[in-house]
C-alpha cells in the first residue's frame, strides 16, 4: 500500500512541482478534516494561511500551529493529521528527495526539531 500522500489523500494534496530533487507538493484542507496514514520525507513547510493540526504518529500525538507566511522544518514521518483549526489550512511541502548525510531515518522521525515533529 502506497503512503503517497497524493495517492492516500488526493482531495487534499497535489503536485505543483517535481524534478530529481524536490517535489512541491500543495496542501487545502477545511476545519474537521482528517487525514489517512501517509508519509512525508525531509520537507519545509510553508504556511499560507494559519495551520493548526493535530497530528497523530504510533500512539504519539502532537499539535502543531503555523501562522501565515511561517516556514518550518518537517522530519521524515508517517502520520495522519486534522485541521483543529476554525479556517481552511492551506500550505506549501517542499519534499526532498535526498536522505540526509549521516542520520539514519528512524532517528529523524524521533528528533523534535519544532511544532511540525513528532
Amino acid at each position: 500500500m502506497s503512503l503517497d500522500p497524493v495517492e492516500t489523500n488526493p482531495e487534499h494534496y497535489r503536485v505543483i512541482m517535481e524534478n530529481d530533487k524536490v517535489r512541491v507538493l500543495e496542501f487545502i484542507d477545511g476545519p474537521g478534516d482528517q487525514t489517512s496514514p501517509h508519509r512525508h520525507p525531509d520537507s519545509v513547510i510553508i504556511a499560507l494561511s494559519p495551520f493548526r493540526r493535530h497530528v497523530f504518529d504510533n500512539g504519539r500525538e502532537a499539535d502543531v500551529v503555523l501562522q501565515a507566511g511561517q516556514a518550518w522544518w518537517l522530519p521524515a514521518q508517517e502520520h495522519t493529521g486534522k485541521n483543529i483549526g476554525s479556517s481552511p489550512s492551506h500550505v506549501i511541502f517542499v519534499e526532498l528527495k535526498e536522505p540526509a548525510v549521516n542520520e539514519p531515518a528512524a532517528d529523524q522521525a524521533c528528533r523534535a526539531d519544532g511544532p511540525a515533529s513528532l
